[in-house]
């Protein structure tokens, strides 16, 4: 099938994306609504979700290039088209290794703008600059200033491992963003986008009268694309995403959402639509293949080692046990140790439910996409990188073995992989175990259908394949033996749930030794 349509990958310029013809999904009905309805705003959004796009759409909206906007939804709203002065800052330019290189970005982006609209020698530091940039640019054109500022928080994600410096950072920016409530008579329009939302810099703690739209049911599709947009702007690219995989229509867009779809920004689990990861969702349809595209743009490595150094039970996620209030979600500090937050800001864990009583959202993974680049990631965490065999994992190889029904070779393999973790540098604690069985079982999903215990009274972890389903149950020998693991399989009903499958079933019962610290013995069973 061809398709010659132009598809915005990595692009993050409305005019460039309008001018040269690139596909556009339409959200400029949420800039109508966002510029006659209020003035501060901040949008919280993971990492490659659409803000910077958005940004640079209201910057065009605000100077007024009405030609851009033909066929929109906005060009049947506004009439007036006024231009006005905009300042728009990019955190995402710039590497933050202290305060100073943090004054020298902010130095450097006034001085832009002190070419345009003027310098008072008596502007020392760097709030009193901006103040007097936005006063003198109101001034001069009659207009109040519209400031634009894409990624905020920048600088001080990428200090968080260092406490001190982080301090720093969060000073300074406290000068620059009190601006906008001293500025306020001179201000026609603030937008603030981040990952995610520090408590404690004058921006939310000084100006209270920031809307904060992140969590709001009306601007949840604000950036991202839901299943209708998907639909109505993307048929020809799914249609030969479907051609390439050899898949129906239907299965594609079933891939689709299992993979990339998910995300959810509200309470409001009826009235409102899932949305989907707008960089893998082009990735997708550009390369024509499924891929973990938004992983592979990096994950921060605060966060892996946030997880690691508190012992998080990364079970509780697969296991829908991480509930939270929308204040807690929202609301991220420094010295909090509970991950939660930065989980769901940064787009690992997405709204699954809402218990409007209690005030509560359960959480979890959003789509595939995110649960097993997520789960990947944190291998290697869980053992030293000269941890060869645990770095090197790849699930398929696994899974090989019990497709061909080797499961000595795929016990053999585990044994392997356990034995690769050095006797000094892992406390080898039957929490460990569990940990790292948890996520070599988890990441085996990828392949074939896999259940990790996640509650009293299922088995340790079950494998469906075509033909066979494997129910694993392992035991520490202080605890019992491998015949007891067998045994406790066909005590405790594990089976019943497969017997109607129709399938083979192969019980495994495996014991982990404490003495020599790695998996020491496994029998095998059939039924």
């Amino acid at each position: 099938m061809s398709n010659n349509r132009k598809l915005p990958v990595g692009m993050q310029d409305f005019e460039d994306m309008r001018t040269n013809g690139y596909l556009y999904v339409d959200k400029t009905a949420y800039i109508y609504r966002l510029a006659t309805t209020g003035k501060p705003y901040f949008l919280c959004r993971p990492r490659r979700f659409g803000k910077s796009l958005f940004l640079s759409t209201l910057k065009a909206y605000f100077l007024g290039k009405k030609e851009l906007f033909t066929g929109l939804a906005i060009a049947g709203l506004e009439k007036e088209w006024t231009e006005y002065p905009v300042f728009y800052f990019d955190f995402n330019v710039g590497v933050y290794t202290g305060a100073q290189s943090l004054h020298d970005t902010l130095h450097t982006k006034l001085h832009r703008l002190e070419e345009q609209w003027g310098k008072d020698a008596e502007e020392k530091d760097i709030a009193s600059r901006l103040e007097g940039l936005v006063r003198r640019a109101c001034e001069r054109t009659g207009n109040k200033v519209v400031v634009l500022i894409d990624e905020y928080d920048t600088p001080l994600i990428a200090t968080m491992d260092r406490p001190g410096v982080n301090d720093e950072m969060r000073t300074l920016l406290k000068g620059f963003y009190g601006v906008f409530k001293s500025a306020d008579a001179y201000l026609r329009f603030v937008f603030l986008t981040g990952v995610t939302k520090f408590s404690k810099v004058s921006i939310f703690s000084d100006l209270n009268q920031l809307r904060d739209i992140s969590m709001s049911n009306t601007f949840s599709g604000i950036c991202g694309i839901s299943e209708t947009e998907l639909t109505v702007n993307f048929h020809p690219e799914i249609a030969a995403l479907a051609e390439k995989q050899k898949l129906t229509y239907e299965e594609t867009l079933a891939k689709l959402k299992k993979h990339y779809d998910g995300y959810r920004f509200c309470e409001d689990m009826e009235g409102t639509e899932d949305i989907y990861n707008p960089h893998s969702l082009l990735n997708a349809f550009e390369n024509k293949n499924f891929a973990n595209y938004w992983y592979q743009t990096g994950t921060p490595t605060f966060l892996v080692k946030m997880l690691k150094d508190i012992n998080f039970d990364i079970r509780k996620i697969g296991d829908g046990q991480v509930s939270a209030t929308a204040e807690f979600l929202t609301d991220y500090r420094v010295d909090n140790k509970d991950p939660i937050p930065v989980l769901y800001q940064s787009g690992y864990l997405t709204i699954k439910g809402y218990n409007e009583q209690l005030n509560k959202y359960y959480l979890g993974f959003p789509n595939e996409e995110v649960k097993y680049g997520f789960l990947r990631n944190l291998l290697p965490a869980y053992a030293p990188a000269d941890c060869i065999l645990l770095n090197e994992f790849y699930a398929g190889n696994f899974i090989e073995d019990l497709w061909a029904g080797n499961v000595d070779g795929f016990m053999s393999r585990m044994q392997a992989m356990f034995a690769s973790i050095p006797y000094d540098l892992s406390d080898r604690s039957e929490r460990h175990y569990q940990l790292v069985f948890y996520l070599l079982f988890t990441l085996m999903g990828q392949f074939v259908q896999t259940e990790v215990k996640s509650a009293k009274g299922r088995a340790d972890a079950v494998v469906k394949t075509s033909d066979t389903v494997f129910v694993f149950e392992f035991k520490m020998d202080t605890n019992g033996t491998a015949e007891d693991a067998l045994q406790q399989i066909d005590n405790t009903g594990y089976l019943i749930p497969y017997i109607a499958d129709g399938r083979k079933i192969v019980k495994v019962g495996a014991e982990f030794s404490a003495e020599e610290r790695m998996l020491s013995r496994w029998i095998t069973g059939n039924s």
